[in-house]
Order: structure tokens, then sequence, then C-alpha cells
């Protein structure tokens, strides 16, 4: 598989995952099944699937990796622009960590003091393109760590970014390895004890053919999986690992889980990309997906400068992020969700 195959597959799998979570994010598995039942597609208006800023983050992590040539400080200063105009924009659903963390940069604060102390998934849900374009383990760390710390400044967070960088990158790195060893050797790793808990957990329950729904009732998460990180990536490690070379089924496991199904799903499927490649993600779901300014196209031509950037190890210009034109998206973006949000409040319960 090539580069630009592995990068394709994560970019597009993570805003695949995300269109197919959102229209079921913060609900529980239960009240989901009895809305919108058990069928899943990107399906948020109309029969058409948007993205969130699972998908926006990872683009602009995509883009800065382009623009940096591999020089750490112009990754963390383009993607410290990039953040500051993300936030102009007015995106929906915003974290309140990485929103405190954006108006800290938007003041003058540079990217060493912007982050704020936070266990959230913001920086998980944005690290797995980081894992495919890394030259070695030592690079992803370090760029792993500046996206991290941009907004998120608590080891938790940094932790749990690292791993799913190291997940999409199992293909590459590891290629011997199965996705059960690599969670047992992720635990035996880990520096807390709860984030090495839950993927020892995990390793046993994949070993033992328990579901997706089976392992997160086992960790207390029945009612849906929350953005603590701790909590989202093994879930969204184990709905890849239950399903390894099946990018429907692992999506599919994650959006069940019920919770914050949009990043879940953005997460396992940004590794379940990379891993299989962007010809293992159904052509129905991609021809649902009216994402725009940032079309399929686009993230194809992002696709492609990426790795020709890290193919030949220096800067490339990206395409557009088009942050005029983002804005009015955004504001059409805010009142669906207003709506589905209003339509919730009916049965049934």
């Amino acid at each position: 598989m090539t580069l630009h195959e592995r990068i394709h597959g994560c970019l597009l799998g993570t805003a695949i995952g995300d269109a197919v979570g959102l229209r079921r994010e913060g609900l529980s598995r239960r009240r989901a099944l009895r809305l919108y039942g058990s069928t899943l597609m990107p399906c948020l208006i109309l029969g058409r699937g948007y993205c969130s800023d699972d998908t926006e983050h990872t683009l602009m992590v995509g883009r800065a990796l382009a623009l940096s040539g591999e020089n750490i400080n112009r990754f963390e200063a383009v993607f410290a622009g990039e953040l500051k105009r993300w936030l102009l924009t007015i995106p929906a659903g915003i974290g309140f960590a990485t929103l405190r963390a954006c108006l800290k940069l938007l003041l003058g604060f540079g990217p060493n003091r912007s982050g704020v102390f936070s266990a959230g998934n913001g920086p998980a849900m944005r690290s797995a393109i980081i894992g495919v374009c890394a030259q070695d383990e030592d690079q992803l760390t370090n760029f792993v760590r500046a996206s991290t710390r941009l907004t998120h400044t608590d080891s938790k967070a940094e932790e749990g970014a690292r791993l799913v960088a190291q997940a999409a990158r199992l293909g590459i790195a590891a290629a011997n390895q199965s996705p059960i060893e690599f969670l047992q050797a992720a635990a035996s790793n880990a520096n807390g004890s709860e984030l090495r808990d839950s993927l020892d957990a995990a390793a046993q329950a994949l070993r033992a053919g328990k579901s997706c729904g089976e392992f997160a009732d086992s960790q207390g998460w029945a009612r849906g999986v929350n953005g603590y990180v701790n909590q989202t990536v093994p879930a969204a490690l184990y709905c890849w690992a239950a399903s390894p070379n099946d990018f429907r089924e692992s999506v599919e496991h994650a959006v069940l889980l019920g919770g914050d199904t949009d990043t879940i799903a953005a997460i396992t499927g940004a590794i379940s990309g990379a891993n299989l490649g962007c010809s293992a993600i159904p052509s129905s779901w991609i021809e649902r997906l009216a994402e725009w300014p940032r079309t399929v196209k686009w993230i194809e031509q992002l696709s492609r400068t990426l790795a020709d950037s890290i193919d030949r190890r220096v800067p490339v210009k990206p395409p557009s992020m088009q942050w005029l034109a983002t804005l009015p998206r955004n504001l059409a973006f805010a009142s669906v969700v207003i709506c589905l949000g209003l339509r919730r409040l009916l049965p049934p319960y």
C-alpha cells in the first residue's frame, strides 16, 4: 500500500466515521436505537452526511504537516494559526478546553502557553494522521506532543493521542503485529494505571471474543462513552481491533456504543482507514458525504499534497481551508444541530 493510500484512508476515514456518528452524538445507546434504528450511514439531514470538528482538526493537522517539512516549530506555528482562524468561523459543538485554548491563542498567548489542563479527547481525535506521516517513533512522539499541548496539557490527553497515532501507524511500523498484540503491548507500556487497566481488559476481552458492547458494559460505559480520553481511546481501539479488516463494521460498532459517537467513530475510522487504505471505505458511504467547502475531492487533494511533502521531506503548499466559505457553512450547520436537538425532546424516549 502506498503512503498516499494510507494518508487518504486516514483522512477520509476520519470524515466518514465522523459523519456516520454525528447524528447520534450525545445519545445513549438505547435512545439512539429508538430514535434512528440500527441502520447506519452518513445521514445528518436530507439523507446527507456532514462533518464536525473531529474532521476539521484532522485536516488542519494534515495541512500543518504538509507546510512544516518536518520542522516541528513550523508545524506548531502553522497549527496554532489554523486554530485561531477556525475559532473565528464559529464552529458548533466545540469542547470547552479547546475553546479556552483557542481564545488564549487569539489573545496572544504563544503555543507553549495556550494549553489548558484537561484530559478531553480533542488531541486524540486529530492525531492519527501524525502516526501515518511520522518517519519514526521519536518524530511521532514529538509531533503528537506539539499538537496536544497547544490545547490540552494533561499527560493523559497526550498519552491517549500518542496511542491513536501508533495504532494508525501499525501497518507501517509493525506489519506483523496483530491489533490484540498491539493493545497488550500498549497496556504494558502505559504510564497511567487507568489506561493500562482498560487496555489490558480490552486485550483479554478480544481474546474471549466479546462484542464491543460487552466490552463497554464491562467498563461501566453502558449508557455511552463520554469525551474523557481514557474512555474514548480504549473504546475506539476496541472497535477497530474487533474488526481490523472491515472498515464498515468497525465504525458501526463505534457508533452503536452511544455517547460521543462522532469522535469515537472518527478515531476508529481514521485508524481503520490508515491501516486498510481508502479502498476499504464503502463507496455508498462516501457518496452520501456532502461536506463543504472541504469536499471529498478536497480531501483527496490534501492527501496527495501531504504524501508528496512526506516523500520529498520538504514543505508543499496544500489546498486552502477556505475559511470565508466556512463561516456561512458553520452558521447553517449550527441551525441544523439546534433543530436536531429540539427533535430529541420529543418521543420515542
